[in-house]
């Protein structure tokens, strides 16, 4: 196995790898390099947002901690889908081609693809917005929209040139990121743990039908985040294509969890000692108020270097999508094409929510699209037994084994398109409450029925993958 600190990638230099093949040569590190690379994105303010809504929600605090570690189980999923990316050598944008074919994958990865990318850039972007703009107000500056907008511009010329650097940035500085931003976060519980009402007892318990329905909703929330990392093969496929997969998929998926659980659950906490009016003014704010002097700028800090290495990664790995549907743009133009969406998306927030309703409704929406996608990605891991050809995902002719009938694989797509429109009678948010789920009392059941419904279809419509993978390619016209 490679020298686990051996990086061919220099580190004073952008990297200018896109989507291209990784060679046997160029292989490097071990799974256990992936935690920190996870953990420091997941040491974040919005951990401490929605654990408190959960609170807000009505939730008793064993109920809420109950919903945290549920809502992190489908972490398993990011760190198996996680092992296509040494097995195939490639970004997943690139993987997908087996889902829904050459033609197919170029609409998926254009739409969904910049759809959670966007999304994600901009609620991070936001919460070091609106915690930059309440440290400048201590100072005076005071504009609603100018101030955050600005902290806005900095974060993400900072992001986007991470993103540029790439891989070995990302793999070399975040561990350290990942230790600074834990110390940060502790000495901030610290300072919370006095507040909490440890005998905290919801106002009007809930019971039956808006107990579930509370729940639910929590579990989407919570459930979305592990759900829309289909970019985690692109972070572990320089890795030796010999690391056993169950050490990826453990580094992965406890380098997400373990934060998201613990933080989540200090925001819970959090809430049970702020009164209804301090929350109203904001999650950002009251929890400031509760900091000393000193460690309020420290822990805005805090917050703009986890925003940082979100969505640096986040960023970079978007930054691969346009080259696999065949835009002709280099690796790192993308980058900055991905950051100013990005950055146009969130000064639109900015200037029209508030954080805590930003977060809520945006991770609600987002599970109908990466439900599926995640559940679909996952499931074929799981058929193909992680066996994947990079120089096949690179075969675009017709008649080559991905191109399945005109470039098009309909039961990946089938799967997808029916997953996310059964799910949506089962969503319920402040914009869109299915039929379904009404007449349950809101309950919140668009993740595992997207899940259900995702995977048993692509189950059932692909028995060529029920047998195994096939040894030919799929020629034009043929039973896919």
């Amino acid at each position: 196995m490679a020298d686990p600190v051996s990086y061919p990638e220099p580190l004073a230099h952008p990297e200018t790898r896109g989507i291209e093949l990784i060679e046997a040569s160029e292989r490097h590190g071990r799974a256990r390099d992936l935690f920190p690379v996870w953990a420091a994105p997941n040491v974040s303010v919005l951990n401490l947002t929605v654990g408190a809504s959960l609170i807000l929600l009505g939730l008793e605090l064993w109920q809420a901690l109950a919903v945290i570690i549920a809502g992190s189980l489908p972490w398993i999923l990011t760190g198996i889908v996680a092992t296509s990316g040494p097995a195939a050598g490639t970004s997943g944008s690139v993987i997908t081609r087996a889902i829904y074919g050459i033609r197919g994958n170029r609409v998926v990865v254009a739409f969904f693809g910049w759809f959670i990318s966007a999304v994600f850039l901009a609620l991070n972007w936001l919460a070091s917005s609106f915690m930059g703009a309440e440290l400048l107000a201590q100072l005076g500056f005071t504009d609603p929209v100018l101030v955050p907008v600005f902290v806005t511009l900095v974060v993400a010329a900072i992001t986007v040139l991470v993103a540029v650097y790439g891989h070995s940035l990302i793999l070399r500085s975040y561990p350290m990121v990942a230790a600074v931003l834990l110390a940060i976060f502790l000495l901030v519980t610290a300072f919370v743990l006095p507040h909490v009402q440890w005998s905290y007892a919801a106002p009007a318990p809930l019971e039956g039908a808006p107990l579930w329905a509370a729940m639910t909703i929590g579990f989407a929330i919570l459930a979305s985040t592990p759900l829309s990392y289909s970019n985690s093969p692109d972070l572990a496929r320089y890795l030796p294509k010999s690391t056993k997969p169950s050490h990826i998929i453990a580094a992965t998926a406890l380098g997400g969890a373990l934060p998201c659980m613990f933080f989540t659950a200090v925001g819970s906490l959090l809430a049970t000692g702020i009164d209804a009016a301090a929350m109203d003014l904001g999650i950002e704010s009251a929890l400031l108020a509760l900091l000393p002097a000193w460690l309020g700028p420290i822990f805005v800090v805090g917050v703009i270097i986890n925003t940082i290495s979100l969505n640096g990664m986040t960023t970079y790995t978007a930054s691969m999508a346009f080259q696999s549907i065949g835009v002709p743009i280099r690796r790192i133009p993308s980058a900055v094409v991905v950051g100013a969406i990005g950055t146009a998306l969130t000064i639109y927030l900015v200037m029209s929510t508030s954080l805590l309703e930003a977060v809520n409704l945006m991770l609600q929406l987002l599970v109908l699209i990466s439900g599926p996608t995640m559940t679909i990605f996952a499931t074929d891991v799981i058929l193909r037994r992680n066996r994947y050809s990079g120089d096949d995902l690179f075969d675009e002719k017709p008649g080559s084994p991905f191109w399945y009938r005109s470039g098009w694989h309909l039961p990946g797509l089938l799967a997808v398109i029916l997953g996310a429109a059964v799910a949506s009678l089962f969503l319920s948010n402040a914009v869109w409450t299915g039929p379904v789920a009404a007449a349950m009392g809101s309950m919140d059941l668009a993740v595992p029925v997207s899940m259900i419904v995702t995977a048993g279809l692509y189950i059932a419509l692909s028995p060529a993958l029920r047998r195994g993978l096939r040894k030919t390619p799929v020629a034009e016209g043929a039973p896919a």
